[in-house]
Formats: structure tokens, sequence, C-alpha cells
């Protein structure tokens, strides 16, 4: 019986190939996601698990046409969120008082001067967002940071620690997750 090996590519030369799709397509990809989704944060998700399936590839060389692959996985994740029909994102959380209707995002929004209930609010979803990041490992925490508070983005941040882009994109990806189901946890409490 004749053994068949399987060859990988070099992990320095799968890192570069990465490297310059996200460089040549992020754009156009972000571009095609956009208006399909709700907001710009689903749009990033999708984005973000495009890069980590594309990153999580044994082989990239077998791809014949990585433009095509990339869109044909981007519209299937597209489709995928909206069968999920969960809700993820902060604008998604809304409780009703007796004036309407808010999000959790518009409170953060909202100028202080708008009452003391306001405030109240405000300080407990900004105690219970920073409760949750600070549950998260070190390295989850720093990713999430330095991209959603210091704007860099996920290939900036792999840069500066040394890391691939697949390992930024599976650490943002299990921040976002944690924070979400903490939040949704604060907001259940509030509506309640």
């Amino acid at each position: 019986m004749e053994v068949v090996e399987k060859i990988t590519m070099p992990q320095k030369e799968k890192e570069s190939i990465i490297s310059q799709t996200v460089s040549n397509y992020g754009g156009k990809l972000m571009s095609y996601i956009r208006p399909k989704v709700k907001n710009t944060e689903d749009a990033e998700d999708i984005l973000q698990e495009v890069w980590y399936q594309f990153s999580s590839l044994t082989n990239l060389s077998e791809i014949v046409n990585i433009g095509g692959w990339l869109y044909r996985v981007t519209a299937n994740k597209i489709t995928d969120r909206y069968r999920k029909k969960k809700t993820e994102n902060l604008e998604d959380f809304v409780y009703e008082d007796e004036d309407g209707d808010f999000s959790i995002k518009d409170i953060l929004l909202m100028d202080e001067s708008a009452g003391p209930e306001v405030k109240m609010f405000q300080d407990e979803i900004w105690k219970k967002l920073f409760e949750a990041l600070d549950e998260l490992p070190e390295k989850q925490r720093l990713v999430y940071v330095e991209n959603e508070l210091n704007d860099k983005t996920l290939q900036e941040i792999a840069d500066e620690q040394g890391e691939n882009i697949k390992t930024i994109i599976s650490r943002k990806n299990y921040a976002v997750k944690h924070l979400r189901n903490r939040l949704r946890k604060l907001y259940e409490d509030l509506k309640s």
C-alpha cells in the first residue's frame, strides 16, 4: 500500500498570500457586504468570518480563483447571518419606557443632561461592558480594544503583535461573542 503525503505550503508563504489577499480584497468585500446587512458591525463580523475561513484552509494554492471563492463564501456568510435571525448587535437591544423605545446604543450616546435615569443607565452599561472586557483573556481584550476603541485594523494589530491575521481574527471573534452575551444579559435585566 502506497502512502500519499499531502504537501502543505510553508507558513511564511501562506501568511504572505493571506496578507496580500486581505489587502487586495478587503475593501471590495466590505463594499459587497455592507448594503446587504443591517449595519457596519454585521458587515465587519461577516468579513472577519470570511477571513477566518480563508486563513484556516490548509493549502491556499489549490484555490483556482481566489476572488470567486471569497465572494461565494461571503454570500454564504450573509445568508447564514439572515438564517440565524438572532439579536446580536448593541443597537438591537431596545427597552421601552413611557416615551417610547430606546436602544442601549441610544442611551450610551445621549447627553448626560437628559436626566438622572439616563445617567444611571449609561453608568450601568459602561460598568457591565468594562466588567465583560476584564473577563476576557488579555490577548483577546487587547485585540478588541485596539480594533474597536483605538481604530486599528486587524492587519495592523497582527503586524504589531507579530501574529498572523488568522490568530487576530479568531481573538476578535471570541471577544465579540463574549461581549454580546454579556450585554444581552444586561439588556434582559433592563427590560424586566
